[in-house]
């Protein structure tokens, strides 16, 4: 079993990951909203997420039910 996590994700390692699109993430990408999900462009050809940072972001936008 592997224990180390990698921590610079590619987009389709962020969907495996973490269940979100790649479409998703390209709308996240370009949302002028709160939402606007932590990227790294490098050069014009590479999309790069930080595990650390797509961690923080998803625990900052969490929403809590409320039971009724």
């Amino acid at each position: 079993m592997e224990t180390f996590s990698k921590r610079w994700l590619t987009p389709d390692e962020l969907e495996a990951e973490y269940g979100f699109s790649k479409s998703t993430q390209a709308k996240m990408r370009m949302s002028v909203s709160k939402c606007k999900i932590p990227f790294y462009k490098i050069t014009s050809k590479y999309i790069r997420y930080d595990r650390i940072e797509i961690d923080q972001w998803i625990e900052k936008h969490k929403v809590v039910g409320v039971e009724l």
